[in-house]
């Protein structure tokens, strides 16, 4: 079984593209080693998907052909993965009325040091 097409069948990715793309990128890893989307993957092997800072370590129970429901995906993994970092609470930008047109120089500089950038 493919390695893109496993993780696009239990959920963890939304399309095999998406799947296959990752794995070229270096962000799926297959027993600590880097992963190609054809590699061959059995039950036991833990396969670790980096996603947006976060990384899911998932250990294959099943191998499974097609994609299925959220229920059934759960049953084809062991989900090993630390908690997720709480998300930040960024402030809500100022909002420019319509019409206005674009800001100015000196509304840029307040609106980035509002960001803190």
């Amino acid at each position: 079984m493919r390695v893109d097409s496993w993780i696009w069948s239990v959920r963890l990715v939304k399309t095999r593209a998406l799947a296959a793309a990752a794995c070229r990128a270096g962000h799926v890893r297959v027993n600590g080693e880097r992963a190609k989307p054809a590699q061959a993957l059995k039950p036991g092997d833990e396969v670790r998907v980096r996603e947006e800072g976060y990384e899911r370590v998932v250990v294959v129970r099943q191998l499974i052909r097609k994609r299925v429901g959220a229920a059934a995906a759960a049953e084809c993994l062991v989900d090993n993965s630390p908690p997720r970092p709480p998300r930040e609470f960024v402030a809500a930008a100022g909002q420019r009325d319509r019409g206005t047109g674009r800001p100015t120089k000196r509304e840029r500089r307040d609106l980035d040091q509002l960001r803190g950038l």
